[in-house]
């Protein structure tokens, strides 16, 4: 069943989402809201990697805020490519991350699904550092992280969360897009 806890939350997050996919700073404070209210829906799902994330994004959501406002120099921060050097430690050191972080899940707690939990935990990350810095690849990982998330969140009956999740992957591309298209025009 779904209840007021998560509609409030994906009502939250969606508004973050949006926002994120058409450049607007406003993504941040609507995410630190949907971010906060996750948590609390996660934790009552043992979903407990995804608790820690959502801690993760509210303090990424002040430090992103912040960053996409005054930049490194004052002014806003322009959407552009991660290296290629960045992008091939940051594969590697997510997955063996994921597998360090499931392995605790499984071995300590009762957590659903830890490993699966654990890769939208990491990649999540990765993703928001890279949204954090304007770089347009961010929205690479966030499509293989709604890929993964989907099927997770239905299995544990959070159809709402799985069903916004889909919609975001659908985001996730046309944003891509999108940003792409403003890096070329970048000065």
């Amino acid at each position: 069943m779904i209840g007021a806890l998560e509609i409030a939350a994906n009502v939250g997050a969606s508004a973050a989402i949006l926002l994120a996919g058409r450049n607007s700073v406003h993504t941040w404070w609507t995410g630190i809201i949907g971010c906060a209210l996750f948590g609390v829906l996660f934790y009552q799902s043992n979903l407990y990697a995804d608790v820690a994330l959502q801690g993760f994004f509210i303090v990424s959501s002040i430090v992103g805020w912040l960053q996409w406002r005054r930049g490194e120099r004052g002014s806003e921060l322009p959407i552009t490519h991660a290296s290629v050097k960045s992008l091939a430690w940051l594969v590697p050191a997510g997955v063996g991350a994921t597998a360090a972080y499931g392995a605790l899940l499984h071995y300590f707690t009762n957590a659903y699904a830890p490993f699966i939990d654990s890769a939208v935990l990491v990649f999540s990350v990765v993703a928001q550092l890279l949204l954090m810095r304007r770089k347009v690849e961010n929205w690479a990982f966030w499509i293989l992280v709604n890929t993964v998330a989907v099927p997770l969140y239905a299995s544990r009956g959070l159809y709402l969360t799985a069903f916004l999740y889909a919609c975001y992957w659908v985001n996730a591309i046309v944003s891509w897009l999108w940003w792409r298209r403003l890096a070329r025009t970048a000065p």
